[in-house]
């Protein structure tokens, strides 16, 4: 079967690159071939073209920002949040292959489960990030831009002042602009996502007008939505206009309405917006001058409750309002908090390393470049495999770190850039020092909750399951019970064809029959008929004619089932699989299994 996938995030660098390597990997382990789209920051890449469209079974999209879906109109689709493209993989490819995807017609859109339709807080959440995602490239650049004006002094850009540096001055005016278009891009790329280039254009304007009257970042969110949607149902209200109207249509009529609809309704809205704007800007004000503790436990809660998600966004653009404002002291404890998330993880597996399992620790060490470089996403997928545990603990952390960072009164004068941005900060020591307390203790907490990782052999638990194991086989003749343990193949969705499988199997026993001796017996093939590679296992407590060399019955058949073109998989099972079953006695210990799952773990387990 060959799969599509397309990935996207609002900032467009850890979740679609997550996603997209959690779905190979998941494609891989089952068998089947896949090719991932990412729409990440820097654009389209690997994009899929009309023919990769056309010739695919089903398409995945794992995306929390707008992407062109029309095209696979026709298509099985399955539409997720790019968080569940890194934490529900295996679960999304084994939906496709068992054939379980609706089509999508139209502008319909199916989610995972068969006949939903998304709900509207999704597509809102969808919309707001695709704002999002567009503004954060901008309010990175402009801040670490102003920061970077600083290293000639704090009044560089002043020319009353004793530090005034021309360049100095120019390097903060460009940040300056660039920071100042966040609201307006904000508001225009919501618009973007519900009302497409309509939409897009009257965002622009409210988003304009919410800047200029200080209704500030809720106000072009405000100017998003109603820009969206107010476009989109002016455009359907004018399909019937003859074709020959189209153009007066699209560069007349709806530019004036829904410009000058957005643009009156924001002038309208603007003062209550600013009004609240102000309002929530005092009680932040209050918390961080009477309590820096609360203001810790807030903010550290926030960033890493769902790293990356639209509650750390939220902390995150109120510490860059406050930044544009000259308040450097609230984004450190924001920055604080982001950072530490990934560092509990790689701090963790440095400290013990049977925590984790060898591709686990792996990407946990790699959280050491995420973490320093402000990336909190690195964190998730270890969060999403043990949620409840995980995700206390990285709250807390973060936690630690902000209130610290509080405490210590350090001031970070950048929104981005992690400790790449150490020579900005007013105590880089102190500060760094905060963020590894946090993520130390996090890291020790981490590891008193987390049991010792199992050492799996290559029979991981993926190719071994409940479904496909027998205690007890009902035939005790050769090709009756390769009968039976095909059925049971096919009955779990691993097989296409059964008949087709089994004529590879009946193949490979004509050459030499698979019993090996001791009772065991291990039937195998390689056919394009093979969704997935799987082994199913079968006890016989009367014992099977199988033609054994030295002509005992057998007792235990393994049967492994890969697909064409898995060489590799195929004798790295035949390999495992033989070695485990010479071990002493471990035929006897297999007899004693009295439940499916404890057969299982008898075998996965060195």
């Amino acid at each position: 079967m060959r799969l599509l996938g397309v990935t996207g995030c609002p900032t467009g660098i850890a979740h679609t690159f997550m996603a997209e390597k959690a779905l190979k990997a998941a494609a891989e382990k089952l068998g089947c071939q896949i090719k991932v789209e990412t729409n990440g920051a820097i654009g389209v890449e690997n994009a899929l073209t009309e023919a990769d469209i056309k010739g695919a079974d089903a398409i995945i999209v794992a995306s929390d920002k707008s992407v062109d879906l029309d095209r696979f109109n026709g298509k099985p689709v399955l539409e997720v949040s790019v968080g569940d493209g890194v934490s529900k993989a295996e679960e999304l490819v084994q939906a496709c292959l068992s054939g379980k995807v609706p089509v999508r017609r139209g502008a319909v859109i199916q989610n995972l489960n068969p006949g939903q339709n998304q709900n509207a807080a999704r597509q809102i959440y969808k919309h707001l990030m695709n704002g999002v995602s567009h503004m954060l490239p901008l309010v990175v650049a402009g801040g670490v831009l102003i920061a970077i004006s600083f290293l000639w002094g704090i009044y560089s850009f002043d020319p009353a002042s004793d530090q005034y540096n021309p360049v100095a001055a120019m390097i903060k005016s460009v940040g300056g602009y660039s920071m100042g278009l966040m609201v307006t891009v904000l508001s225009g790329f919501i618009a973007q996502s519900i009302g497409g280039r309509p939409g897009l254009l009257a965002g622009l304007v409210g988003g304009a007008i919410a800047a200029g009257t200080d209704a500030g970042f809720l106000g072009g969110i405000v100017a998003g939505f109603l820009s969206g949607y107010l476009s989109q149902g002016v455009v359907r209200s004018l399909r019937r206009l003859p074709r020959q109207l189209e153009g007066l249509k699209s560069i007349f009529i709806v530019p004036i309405v829904t410009i000058g609809g957005v643009g009156i309704l924001m002038m309208l809205f603007a003062q209550p917006c600013a009004a609240l704007n102000q309002w929530m800007m005092a009680a932040l004000s209050k918390i961080q001058n009477t309590s820096p503790v609360l203001l810790g436990i807030v903010i550290g809660c926030m960033c890493a409750f769902d790293m990356g998600g639209p509650v750390n966004k939220a902390a995150y653009v109120t510490g860059t309002v406050l930044l544009g404002q000259g308040n450097y002291y609230f984004m450190a404890g924001v920055s604080a908090a982001c950072i530490t998330p990934p560092l509990v993880l790689a701090i963790a597996a440095t400290i013990r390393r049977n925590r984790f399992s060898e591709d686990d620790r792996t990407a946990a060490l790699v959280n050491y470049v995420l973490g320093f470089t402000h990336i909190t996403e690195g964190a998730i997928p270890f969060a999403a495999k043990n949620p409840l545990i995980v995700i206390p603990i990285l709250m807390l952390s973060s936690s630690i770190s902000a209130i610290t960072t509080y405490l210590m009164k350090v001031e970070v004068p950048a929104p981005h850039g992690g400790f790449l941005i150490l020579g900005l900060v007013n105590k880089p020591v102190v500060w760094v020092l905060c963020i590894l307390l946090g993520s130390f203790i996090g890291a020790v907490l981490y590891i008193l909750v987390t049991p010792v990782a199992k050492k799996m052999t290559a029979l991981s638990e993926d190719l071994l399951k409940e479904e496909t194991v027998c205690l007890s086989l009902e035939n005790t003749g050769k090709e009756e019970v390769i009968d039976e343990m095909v059925a049971m193949l096919y009955a779990d969705g691993v097989l296409q064809d059964a008949e087709v499988f089994k004529k590879e199997i009946i193949k490979r026993e004509k050459i030499s029959s698979t019993a090996f001796g001791n009772g065991i017996a291990i039937p195998h093939g390689k056919s394009p008929a093979v969704r997935m590679p799987r082994v199913a296992v079968g006890l016989s407590k009367s014992g099977i004619s199988f033609d054994s060399s030295d002509g005992e019955p057998v007792y235990a058949v393994f049967m492994i089932a890969v697909g064409e073109g898995e060489d590799k998989v195929h004798l790295q099972l035949l390999s495992a699989l033989s070695k485990k079953l010479m071990e002493p006695g471990f035929l006897s210990r297999l007899k004693e299994c009295t439940g499916k799952d404890e057969m299982i773990r008898l075998i996965t387990e060195e």
